[in-house]
């Protein structure tokens, strides 16, 4: 056991979502993961894709930032299930041959490449743990999981040596549906060194931030609309951010509403770029229809900024009571009375707030969780 502590691990992070030239954006919090235990161990990231751009079979693409090495395989699609199946998992081979001998398997997002880590188990005796952050398990939308992906699904799980969810909430779904476990609770990355207070001496406009894919279903953007043609009536000045891809869709709701001089739009920027919005916000407004661990409220607590959001997933595990509110989903009453209390009352714990995410999601905080993990997986 002691020799396992001491020695640096070498980790294959087998991952179903991960930032690619096809999605530059997705999964960022699983890049996230593996940048923090590649600041104790050696991380190859192995991915696969599929890029309607090919014009041959398959590319493969290697490249190392901040420790990581990642190895991705973008591969031609087919509307085939059986043809893509076969094409991935040959890409799997291809990529697998490249990375050197590694310890343990870590999946993140547990089908399909979940499949790919009973392989591995089976053939070369490598355990694996699962991080988990799919918001797809809880109902209704676990409605639409295909009985074989479920029987997949709870094979995957009881053969992994831990199941992590980033929240207990999302364990709930995941056993609601089946899926038997050695459950561990493992929250998202926030980068504390980046992500952290700004103090200004005066306060000026009160500002709020909305940051997101701009999913109505999902985020309720409109649903804030609704609320900030509400508060227009309340206090005298404001603005609120809008800030990511296709915010500008909102636009002629914001002329209906009579709020467009309220609102700034911000297409998506980089995840550095969304430290200085938080910074200089008054408050994060969430307004989920559902969620489970939205790393920018992680990182709004980072930066000393409070956050008022629904109370949906486990939003609510990681959100200590003085650090904004919590509503109740699509109740925009509830959250104009939270936005006026923050506007009346502000919320200052910049320090409390900051030192918390230090704790709870920094770095060093969760590699120290997953590498207790590994280690367990091993002996």
């Amino acid at each position: 056991m002691q020799n396992l502590i001491n020695n640096k691990l070498h980790i294959l992070f087998l991952c179903g979502w991960y930032p690619s030239r096809v999605l530059p954006a997705n999964g960022d919090f699983i890049q996230r993961h593996a940048e923090a235990v590649a600041t104790k161990h050696k991380v190859s990231v192995l991915h696969i894709i599929s890029d309607s751009s090919l014009t041959q079979s398959r590319e493969l693409s290697t490249n190392t930032l901040h420790n990581v090495t990642t190895h991705i395989a973008y591969v031609k699609p087919s509307n085939n299930p059986l043809v893509k199946m076969a094409r991935f998992f040959s890409a799997f081979k291809v990529l697998l041959s490249k990375i050197d001998s590694y310890d343990i398997v870590h999946v993140n997002k547990l089908f399909p490449f979940g499949i790919f880590a009973i392989f591995l188990k089976k053939f070369r005796k490598v355990p694996y743990i699962i991080s988990e952050h799919w918001t797809g398990y809880h109902f209704p939308q676990a409605n639409t999981i295909s009985r074989m992906e479920v029987f997949l699904s709870k094979k995957i799980a009881k053969h992994a040596s831990f199941v992590c969810p980033v929240s207990r909430d999302l364990q709930g779904a995941m056993e609601n549906i089946g899926l038997k476990g050695n459950y561990e609770i493992v929250p998202n990355v926030v980068a504390v060194e980046k992500f952290k207070p700004f103090y200004e001496t005066s306060r000026g406009v009160f500002t709020m931030v909305h940051i997101s894919n701009m999913l109505d279903v999902h985020k309720n953007v409109s649903g804030i609309l609704q609320t900030i043609a509400l508060l227009k009536n309340k206090i005298p000045d404001f603005r609120l951010y809008l800030i990511g891809e296709n915010s500008l869709k909102y636009k002629g709701l914001t002329t209906t509403l009579n709020v467009e001089d309220k609102v700034v739009f911000v297409d998506h920027v980089s995840h550095d770029k969304v430290v200085a919005y938080l910074q200089k916000a008054d408050l994060l407004v969430m307004f989920s229809n559902y969620e489970n661990l939205p790393c920018i409220i992680l990182e709004s607590f980072a930066c000393g900024t409070p956050v008022v959001s629904t109370d949906v997933g486990g939003i609510s595990e990681f959100f200590p009571k003085d650090f904004g509110f919590l509503v109740s989903p699509k109740d925009t009453d509830q959250l104009l009375e939270s936005l006026l209390k923050v506007y009346y009352q502000p919320i200052n714990q910049k320090e409390k707030m900051h030192q918390y995410a230090i704790e709870n999601f920094s770095k060093e905080s969760i590699v120290d969780i997953f590498t207790r993990l590994y280690i367990k997986s091993l002996v």
